[in-house]
């Protein structure tokens, strides 16, 4: 087993997949359900995720994805969880109010760490992608229009090897007791 630190260390974001090596079911369940039970404020849990696995369908997702030249490796990605933001509940909806937080976006990014960790611990690569036709792509997946598309996770196996990770000093990024 790998411990976090390990798996902290080799995630990245891959941007090129091989696309003659489909994603197993069991770790596909298995990084749903990592998503499944991440935190979130008042346990709103306000997200759904989309799972496009069907080849055809993940091509045309991954090519919704790479609008204006962005993501163009997003079409050989073999599986898509799109992340949907979904109502919070009145507990979350109050203390949003009450401390001028969005609570669903921060919550939604813990739900989108766990599936970039989970994935890397199945041995597979990831990349969250905020840059997509919401429209598109949303339309090819009968997403309601008025709900708001936030994410495309891209899995599958990397075609390239892990690169040297850059990351500023520790001491550019934490202090203690004080800013």
């Amino acid at each position: 087993m790998i411990d976090f630190l390990q798996l902290a260390r080799m995630r990245q974001s891959d941007r090129a997949y091989d696309p003659q090596r489909p994603v197993e079911d069991e770790k596909l369940e298995r990084i749903l359900e990592a998503a499944r039970l991440a935190p979130s404020a008042c346990n709103a849990q306000p997200w759904r995720f989309v799972v496009v696995n069907q080849p055809d369908l993940a091509r045309q997702v991954g090519k919704a994805t790479a609008g204006l030249g962005m993501n163009k490796f997003a079409k050989d990605a073999p599986v898509h969880i799109l992340v949907v933001e979904e109502s919070m509940n009145i507990t979350s909806f109050l203390g949003s109010k009450i401390k001028d937080k969005y609570f669903p976006l921060i919550d939604i990014g813990i739900a989108a760490a766990h599936i970039a960790l989970a994935a890397e611990a199945e041995g597979l690569g990831s990349c969250i992608l905020g840059w997509l036709d919401e429209k598109q792509v949303k339309q090819l997946v009968g997403i309601p229009p008025q709900k708001r598309l936030l994410l495309d996770i891209c899995i599958g196996y990397s075609a390239k090897p892990k690169r040297p990770k850059s990351r500023k000093a520790k001491e550019k990024v934490v202090s203690y007791n004080h800013y």
